[in-house]
């Protein structure tokens, strides 16, 4: 989609946070957006407990984002 869409043959949908990356990459323009589209990442391991303090870390933050802070 993204070839077609360089060479003004088509649309294609991409983030918004990859914007001005994908401009410069590709020579494209945005020609609307989708507020209510979301894209959803997950995490899954297969141990029962995230031991690695990266992924402790980014599990905390996506649990932060969707869920508000955690209680104490």
């Amino acid at each position: 989609m993204k070839a077609f869409g360089a060479r003004g043959l088509a649309v294609f949908p991409a983030p918004t946070v990859l914007e001005e990356e994908i401009r410069a990459q590709y020579g494209v323009v945005p020609i609307g957006r989708l507020e209510d589209v979301r894209e959803v990442f997950y995490a899954i391991t297969v141990e029962r407990r995230l031991l690695h303090p990266a992924v402790v870390a980014l599990a905390e933050a996506a649990r932060d984002e969707l869920f508000g802070r955690a209680r104490s």
